[in-house]
């Protein structure tokens, strides 16, 4: 682990011990940030030691941190506070998924899952977007999902979760911007980070017609969607709005026949 050195500004991402985390932690140290990576994963320690080989002029915190509890958001500015670290970039990563009906996930993981994807990441805008307002500069990127677009049975706790951080993240954009603070919602469809039970010729043919990119794609393309101020970025972009837009024209009454047909 570094430690942080002069003033240089920093970038956190939440959730940074894999997958699309880890893809958003390496390209911004390729672009020069310093990093404050955080996980619950003990192993994030040995991923800054990864992401310092990248330059030798990176400073590379790694901080664990159980970002499933309300104080955490709290936590987590203290610690930049305490240790003189300017966030000059903040990347809200950190999620759970599964599909399951609502009433069969248990209260813990309801609880924990609603944390992750409304409450921390919004108190974190809150606390590090002031101070980005009052520097004039700053950037934000949230991840949602395209889910967010989709009220559809055995996604509802996670597609609700990530509409609300989608709304709250277009609201913070159209407030922010005037400021110099970028914010920045990435809408990623499938990614190949080994969270979905599908069988490895599938995710082959899927990322060979674009339906399922790479955490590094996903992140080269929102940094550049951030970097370059749009309020919203959906990865991969054609094949997913189209499959939104045709999910939303199904009448209710046909996706409970579908239900009770055990199709989905």
């Amino acid at each position: 682990m570094s430690t942080a050195s002069s003033r240089q500004p920093f970038a956190i991402v939440t959730g940074a011990s894999s997958g699309i985390g880890l893809a958003f932690a390496r390209q911004l140290a390729q672009r020069g940030y310093n990093l404050l990576i955080v996980s619950n994963e003990e192993r994030i320690g040995e991923v800054a030691q990864e992401l310092s080989a990248i330059s030798s002029q990176l400073s590379v915190i790694s901080l664990v941190l159980d970002l499933g509890k309300q104080s955490s958001a709290q936590e987590l500015y203290a610690y930049t506070r305490a240790h003189g670290i300017e966030v000059e970039v903040l990347v809200n990563n950190a999620g759970v998924y599964h599909d399951c009906d609502i009433l069969d996930d248990s209260e813990a993981f309801t609880g924990l899952i609603m944390n992750l994807h409304m409450y921390i990441p919004a108190m974190l805008c809150y606390l590090f977007g002031q101070e980005m307002k009052a520097r004039g500069k700053g950037y934000i990127l949230n991840v949602c999902s395209v889910t967010s677009q989709i009220a559809a049975q055995r996604l509802g706790t996670y597609g609700s979760t990530k509409a609300f951080l989608s709304h709250f993240t277009r609201a913070l954009h159209i407030e922010l911007k005037p400021y110099g603070v970028y914010v920045t919602d990435v809408s990623p469809g499938a990614v190949d980070t080994g969270l979905f039970s599908i069988k490895p010729w599938l995710t082959l043919v899927g990322k060979c017609l674009g339906i399922i990119v790479s955490p590094e794609t996903l992140a080269r393309r929102g940094l550049r969607a951030l970097f370059k101020g749009r309020s919203k970025a959906t990865v991969p972009t054609v094949f997913w709005r189209i499959l939104c837009f045709l999910i939303l024209l199904i009448p209710t009454c046909v996706l409970r026949l579908i239900r009770r047909l055990g199709w989905f």
